[in-house]
């Protein structure tokens, strides 16, 4: 038998291959080899663990974080936790959206807060038909709109943050805002003595009546007290009309948010137009000479006449009343539940508020949120109470066991209380002060 040859072949052909690598070891060849057969350097940098999804290098650089605009105002309120999602330039206005992991109750807690803190007038709150936050401040407007996130179908990776909440932050600056949000510097006399903020279309003190197009979008059983002060004239339009002096619109916007100015300016026309023929009952407007009571409402701000008036009468908190704490104003401020009937109800029984407690207004009322009161506006509220149908809490709510006195107020809710001036039995409503009117008219 042949002794079997094919290992000495398997040996004889190895050390050939070793002979051949090794003659050109030095050959351009020989290095094309070695970088074929060397590792990937992107592993070495990025070492891929198994089990892991390998994640695409060129795709990360791609994604680049949106930045802010370099004149993006630094008095606008940014959201602690919210990303930078887009920058987008729309005319003369600038939109930037953002998504956060937070409700949407909360991002919008935080922007209505913010602008109330500083000084910002609110144009606008939010709605069931429009979730649009406007707030103006000097020169420059801002719009937020804040609602839910829409659903991504897809499925988000383990290390990824679900937004629970979108908004979008737009800004405006421009001449026309100015000349609308800074009133003249020195009104003549007549100027300050007028109730009313200079854009509004139509003024508190005007005598002609008011027609409104949308008052029937009030609840139904506030529409008629609308319709009454409409016909006084005492009443003026959507505020939103202020943003375009041209605007005459014939809007009245019930259900919006109503501004401290614009109750303020109502309620001293309204009084003044109820007992036009019994001066002793009527608030005098301030006129420019007067050290303005408020830090925020100087004798050249449109509604200095009434806000000063109402202070130099006592019938709001101002440090001549003797609250030292109430520097400020704040006209641009939604007006609460609280402080429309802390401001209404003097009017009402002409004479001292009297002393209240939380177990007095408890006993009385039944509200379980008493406690959330104000202490100031306990006493105006009990007093409301001894009102009976005739109260300004029956009139504009209903019965209610919640007082809710933090609550901004509506257009609507606020031309509820200005309806009827007086005590059960002795006071005037603006249905008679109409036949009064139209008796002198005759």
């Amino acid at each position: 038998m042949l002794p079997d040859k094919r290992p000495v072949l398997f040996l004889s052909a190895i050390a050939l291959l070793l002979t051949s690598l090794t003659a050109c070891a030095n050959s351009p060849n020989s290095k094309n080899l070695e970088q074929s057969l060397a590792a990937d350097p992107q592993l070495q940098e990025n070492p891929v663990t198994l089990g892991q999804p390998v994640t695409n290098t060129n795709t990360q650089q791609n994604q680049t974080q949106v930045q802010l605009p370099g004149d993006f105002p630094s008095e606008i309120p940014r959201y602690p936790n919210a990303t930078l999602k887009e920058v987008t330039q729309q005319d003369a206005s600038q939109l930037t959206r953002w998504t956060s992991g937070d409700p949407t109750n909360i991002v919008q807690s935080f922007y209505q807060k913010e602008f109330q803190n500083n000084n910002w007038e609110i144009v606008s709150q939010p709605t069931a038909e429009d979730s649009s936050l406007v707030a103006r401040r000097n020169d420059l407007q801002v719009t937020v709109n804040i609602r839910p996130a829409p659903t991504n179908i897809a499925t988000p990776s383990p290390n990824q943050t679900t937004a629970t909440t979108e908004f979008t932050i737009t800004y405006t600056r421009n001449s026309s805002v100015t000349a609308t949000a800074t009133p003249t510097p020195s009104p003549s006399p007549e100027v300050a003595k007028d109730p009313t903020p200079s854009p509004e279309p139509v003024t508190s003190t005007n005598t002609e009546s008011q027609v409104f197009a949308d008052i029937n979008n009030a609840p139904k059983e506030l529409q008629s007290y609308i319709t009454d002060l409409a016909q006084l004239g005492v009443l003026t339009p959507n505020p939103a009309a202020k943003t375009n002096p041209s605007n005459t619109s014939t809007e009245f916007a019930p259900n919006k948010i109503i501004s401290r100015r614009d109750y303020a300016s109502w309620l001293v026309a309204t009084n003044n137009r109820m007992f036009a023929n019994n001066p002793a009952k009527q608030i005098r407007l301030a006129n420019s000479s007067s050290q303005p009571a408020f830090q925020d409402v100087p004798p050249s701000h449109p509604d200095f006449g009434a806000i000063q008036g109402l202070a130099e009468a006592g019938l709001i908190p101002s440090p001549l009343s003797g609250d030292s704490t109430a520097v400020l104003f704040r006209p641009g401020a939604p007006l609460t539940r609280e402080q429309m009937i802390l401001w209404k109800v003097p009017l009402d029984i002409r004479q001292s508020l009297p002393n209240a407690s939380v177990d007095a207004v408890k006993q009385t009322w039944g509200f379980q949120d008493v406690g959330k009161i104000d202490p100031k506006a306990l006493r105006a509220v009990l007093a409301d109470h001894q009102n009976a149908d005739v109260s300004n809490i029956r009139r504009v709510f209903g019965f209610t066991t919640l007082f809710q006195p933090k609550r901004p107020v509506t257009r609507a809710e606020a031309a509820a209380t200005l309806w009827y001036f007086g005590t059960q039995g002795e006071g005037i409503s603006a249905k008679e002060a109409l036949q009064l009117k139209r008796i002198a008219n005759e």
